[in-house]
């Protein structure tokens, strides 16, 4: 069932939602940005899958567009922008509706993060596959600062300590493709 928004157009969900409680009203672009299109609802580990997605989209894009590396490195840097921007406020409005600090459906910021990881690294599987485990490795220990990013309000601490496991994958793959 759909009902009107402050700005008079269609916009909530008063279907279950995410969180399994009903007649909640849930904003529908939140909801899918926040999930990342559905990536969020992945069983078990929604976060994994929303890091699987973002890598996945990398590389059909690296595989499908044949962009140079200036190309694939702009995609990469426009992603990052669009996920913050519509990221942060997408995942301030999913965790209020549901009223928890940080929904395990919420996975903008694992993309966000994840594509962080991927910045500089060639287009194949094995690269893709070193910056997908060291970003859910890091995300999951949160590493000083990471952890303590997660005290930012609202969004920007659901978004931010990803932020910082992704800049940490990110610098630890570029050493690795230095020295092997």
């Amino acid at each position: 069932m759909k009902t009107e928004n402050a700005a008079g157009g269609a916009g909530r969900d008063s279907t279950a939602g995410p969180d399994g409680t009903a007649d909640r009203q849930h904003t529908t672009w939140a909801f899918v940005a926040a999930t990342f299109f559905g990536a969020g609802y992945g069983k078990p580990g929604p976060g994994t899958w929303g890091s699987v997605a973002a890598v996945l989209l990398w590389a059909a894009y690296g595989w499908l567009g044949h962009p140079g590396p200036r190309m694939l490195l702009a995609a990469l840097l426009a992603g990052i922008a669009v996920s913050l921007a519509v990221g942060i406020p997408a995942a301030t409005i999913a965790a209020q509706e549901v009223g928890r600090e940080d929904p395990q459906f919420v996975v903008i910021d694992e993309v966000t993060g994840q594509w962080i990881a991927l910045i500089g690294c060639p287009l194949d599987w094995r690269h893709g596959l070193i910056a997908l485990v060291l970003f859910r490795l890091l995300d999951m220990t949160k590493p000083f600062p990471a952890r303590q990013l997660e005290s930012l309000p609202d969004g920007w601490g659901i978004v931010f300590d990803d932020v910082a496991a992704g800049l940490y994958a990110w610098g630890i793959a570029a050493l690795l493709r230095l020295w092997f």
